[in-house]
């Protein structure tokens, strides 16, 4: 089992360029993360290249036993694990954060292993006999985010491994150590040479990855514009891909709701990992009759809500990971200081405090083409905008080019299930926002990428569909 400082031993870099990595909360150098180059990368493709027809050779019985294992290994080492997630992301070690991500990755890994993909027969009459085969693709390479750096890495690592496919998976600059950790612990299971990472620059490494033609699928969690150049980069290659991409999910209150039985459900929709989620609850639209309640009812409980250092074990909000993420959400609130908006929680940064921390905020009385509401602010700010009209409320929630998860809350469940029948969206949820299961297929719509995770759609998506017929 390690210790946090065995475990951030066993990741140091061994020569080579590095860079600082340093706490979002308070500033502390944490230790050095490596900063890889092309030829790294080359190597860990010819790694991953060469172990893939044993590993898929193994058979599905034994690479469900491997990701069982590999899970044994994260749970032994959880907390070593959530500790360098919370000094290097920042997201504290309690609430729906650190250890409730390495939770998720446990969780994740073992339903890759116990999820059933058995041959399906498509016909088998007079006319003949076909069947449906899931075949490996190759080596698949990964590109996690910052934001969720060991959970998603798993959603994507998981279901290749079990699929018969190598993984190279590339870490987002700013959270190299988690996913490195991440790495090291599976890596005491699992065989030589089926898993591994490459630490480097995005525009480096990243656009390596994509261009390389010994690349069999890609899956990136990241930006719209980040995703875009990706479909370019490996079109060339007809390389296969699973985009989830950027997010500005809306969530409507219908007349009906509650606001007091609401405003927690609400405030974690939006408010989770500090608004630092893809599918986090990012505009929200109340009917006018109830919108004071709605309000007043989730200011109460916001400004309850602990936020400070991660290490702290009484805090549930952290800091933003980056200042450039920072920067954006300051802007964000500033234009709509500007434009009018009522700041009615929040919006007073402390610029000269350690880390960065940005207070939770909530904007009221707020145009509904405002660039608080239009863009994606990812962070802890969150605009609230009055309607009258259904219609009209609609079309605002569906206007914008992007379209991973929504929300409808309505004390009325047909109700609310029509208006979710007419929002675009790759999940829309009822009561609730954002919630996810490792069965429950997850993706998004219009601009917000391709592709769906989990479950047995997940399975399907890193694999070849190969049809025997006769």
């Amino acid at each position: 089992m390690e210790t946090y400082s065995s475990l951030l031993a066993a990741i140091a870099p061994q020569g080579g360029e590095t860079r600082e990595v340093r706490d979002p909360a308070t500033d502390e150098l944490i230790g050095l993360a490596p900063v890889q180059d092309v030829a790294a990368l080359e190597a860990a493709i010819d790694t991953a290249a060469a172990a893939q027809p044993s590993w898929a050779a193994l058979g599905d019985q034994a690479r469900i036993d491997y990701l069982n294992r590999a899970a044994d290994a994260i749970e032994a080492n959880a907390e070593a694990l959530a500790e360098l997630l919370s000094r290097e992301q920042g997201k504290p070690l309690n609430g729906p954060n650190a250890r409730f991500e390495v939770g998720g990755c446990v969780a994740w890994t073992r339903t890759a292993a116990a999820t059933p993909l058995p041959v399906e027969t498509i016909i088998d009459d007079e006319s003949g006999r076909a069947e449906m085969h899931y075949r490996p693709i190759g080596v698949v390479g990964a590109i996690s985010p910052w934001n969720w750096p060991m959970m998603i890495s798993i959603w994507q690592i998981a279901p290749s491994l079990r699929m018969g496919n190598t993984v190279v998976i590339k870490p987002a600059e700013t959270t190299s150590l988690s996913v490195l950790a991440l790495v090291h612990v599976m890596n005491q299971v699992l065989p030589e040479g089926v898993l591994n990472v490459v630490a480097g620059e995005g525009r480096v490494v990243g656009a390596a990855l994509t261009r390389s033609p010994r690349i069999g699928k890609i899956m990136f969690t990241g930006s719209t514009p980040v995703g875009k150049g990706i479909i370019e980069a490996s079109a060339p290659n007809v390389t296969r891909l699973t985009l989830e991409l950027g997010g500005n999910d809306a969530g409507i209150v219908l007349p009906d709701a509650d606001p007091a039985a609401i405003a927690e459900d609400l405030f974690w929709g939006g408010f989770i990992n500090t608004g630092q989620t893809c599918a986090a609850l990012k505009r929200l639209y109340v009917h006018d009759s109830i919108y004071d309640e709605v309000v007043k009812h989730l200011v109460e409980y916001a400004k309850n809500v602990p936020m400070g250092v991660g290490l702290e074990e009484q805090n549930v909000l952290g800091p933003l990971q980056n200042r450039a993420q920072f920067d954006i959400v300051d802007r964000l609130v500033k234009s709509a200081k500007a434009a009018g908006a009522q700041v009615v929680l929040g919006g007073d940064p402390d610029y000269d405090a350690p880390g960065n921390f940005y207070p939770t905020t909530i904007v009221t009385e707020i145009d509904p083409h405002n660039d608080l509401v239009i863009e994606e602010q990812f962070g802890p700010a969150l605009p609230i905008i009055r309607y009258t009209d259904l219609e009209d409320v609609i079309g605002l929630a569906n206007e914008l080019e992007v379209g991973l998860g929504s929300s409808v809350w309505s004390s009325d469940r047909a109700k609310a299930l029509e208006v979710a029948a007419r929002l675009q969206a790759g999940t829309t949820w009822i009561n609730s926002h954002g919630g996810l299961h490792p069965m429950v297929p997850f993706g998004g719509a219009k601009q917000s990428g391709y592709g769906r995770e989990f479950g047995v759609e997940g399975l399907k998506a890193v694999a070849e569909p190969h049809v025997i017929s006769g």
